[in-house]
């Protein structure tokens, strides 16, 4: 399109899952949308993170499965050239083609180029042939531009380029030994995956006593078991003090603070993540680059007068996953459209309660690893009167008869004055579709007494609720 001044209602900056749905629902409540994407339109979770990962992780999970049970036996190694030519399919080679046609179906007008806050109620786009594209919102501007992997501050760790999520859910040929830094679900996960396709020594360091830290500790003791049995060394309460690589794509060695050192082919590293808030123009609207956007209930940015202003997704920092983020965009597109309407957006529906009740979040290693809500630990940090119970998942008829030797853990966190769930974990092998019965009873608060009636069939491993339960006492 040629260069010019176009004037949308709605101006999305971030095309990816989140920045899709603000679109669509600001589209769908009346309003024209334009959304400005500089890389590849479906964003980081569609190219290099939530489904190239957990295409890496099927066959590995489904591996697993075979060697638990009876009368099934894999057939060599799994075939990582296969799994790689899956994974790129699920990827689209990286061609966004399909997620642009998606967008202009909405109907949106797609926009290629880097784009930037350029004062109230405007945008400015680079655009891929250095030329400058001026857009104007007549009522609101939309920052979806997600988050970028952090890079601890070790020396010669930057100049040592090491992978990020991105490398590693793009490989293309598996190093036979790989260094993990991390022990979040980017580091688990890819430590697992990677391990299983050809990455023969993988060695985790973990600065904590612990692997994802942030959940239940039984969690943590099984994914470490799980590990250790399948030959990744990891080693807790280790940091990395300096890393160097001469040569680039060379060797890489690891220098670490008890002393040692380890020699890989490639370093990965996965410590969280960062709001990516540098160079898109904040500083024209009075805001500071530093850190997430805060925003209110509806995702309006806080300290911009006027309400014009919204952020969804990583960048407010609220959670980090991409379900969350499309659930803030469903809030956000809708609360736009109210606003231009003149209509009342204080309606319960239009304001974010699963960000703080329970985000739903799996980690799809081997065993599982499924949250809603708070662990113990936060729930009696944030002052409730708290009782927890824990049932053995291998206990369950439905586990028995899904794998031999199934070993697994449910607990169930209770607000004791209310007597409603705060939280659920299932860690175990399959436990996945589990969660949302979770999610639903935690984020909708059924009361425990109403939960019971919800009758678990038989034989399945959701009887597992049936056990948590009684367990209570019910």
């Amino acid at each position: 399109m040629a260069d010019g001044n176009d004037v949308f209602d709605v101006i999305v900056i971030g095309a990816g899952p989140v920045g899709e749905t603000v679109a669509s629902r600001a589209v769908r409540g009346g309003l024209t949308a334009a959304v400005v994407e500089e890389r590849l339109a479906g964003g980081e979770c569609a190219y290099y993170a939530c489904i190239p990962s957990k295409a890496l992780l099927r066959p590995v999970d489904l591996a697993a499965e075979v060697s638990r049970m009876p009368g099934l036996e894999l057939r060599g190694p799994i075939d990582a050239a296969a799994v790689l030519a899956r994974r790129d399919e699920t990827v689209s080679h990286l061609d966004d083609g399909g997620q642009v046609s998606w967008i202009e179906n909405v109907p949106a007008t797609f926009v290629r180029g880097r784009g930037r806050l350029a004062g109230p109620l405007r945008a400015e786009v680079t655009t891929p042939d250095g030329g400058t594209r001026t857009l104007r919102a007549r009522h609101a501007v939309v920052i979806a531009t997600g988050s970028d992997p952090a890079i601890p501050d070790v020396p010669g760790l930057r100049e040592a380029r090491p992978w990020t999520n991105r490398e590693a859910t793009s490989v293309q040929q598996v190093p036979k030994r790989l260094v993990v830094i991390g022990a979040g679900p980017v580091a688990c996960e890819m430590s697992q995956a990677l391990h299983a396709l050809g990455a023969q020594e993988t060695t985790m360091l973990v600065r904590g006593d612990r692997l994802l830290a942030r959940t239940e500790p039984f969690a943590s003791e099984l994914l470490a078991k799980s590990f250790q049995q399948s030959g990744i060394d990891v080693r807790f309460g280790r940091s990395p003090v300096r890393v160097e690589r001469p040569i680039p794509g060379g060797p890489v060695t690891v220098h670490i603070d008890d002393g040692t050192r380890i020699e890989a082919d490639e370093i990965l590293v996965g410590t969280g993540r960062r709001a990516a808030v540098g160079d898109i123009g904040l500083e024209t609207v009075g805001l500071q680059a530093h850190g997430p956007i805060e925003v209110d209930a509806s995702m309006r940015a806080t300290s911009v007068p006027d309400g014009w202003l919204y952020a969804v997704g990583d960048v407010n920092g609220r959670n980090l996953l991409t379900h969350m983020g499309k659930y803030q965009a469903r809030v956000c597109g809708d609360v736009i459209a109210a606003r231009a309407k003149g209509l009342p957006d204080d309606l319960p529906a239009l304001r974010d309660t699963a960000d703080d009740r329970g985000a739903p979040q799996v980690i799809f290693t081997d065993p599982q690893v499924c949250v809603v809500g708070r662990t113990e630990s936060q729930a009696r940090a944030d002052g409730f009167a708290v009782r927890a119970v824990e049932y053995d998942m291998g206990a369950v008829a439905g586990a028995f008869l899904q794998a031999d030797g199934y070993t697994g853990r449910a607990k169930a966190v209770v607000d004791e004055d209310r007597r409603v769930l705060l939280g659920v974990t299932f860690a175990g092998p399959a436990v996945v579709d589990l969660l949302h019965g979770a999610t639903v009873a935690v984020t909708s608060e059924v009361p425990l007494d109403q939960l019971w009636h919800a009758v678990p069939a038989f034989p399945t491993v959701s009887e597992i609720w049936l056990y948590l339960l009684e367990e209570y006492g019910l």
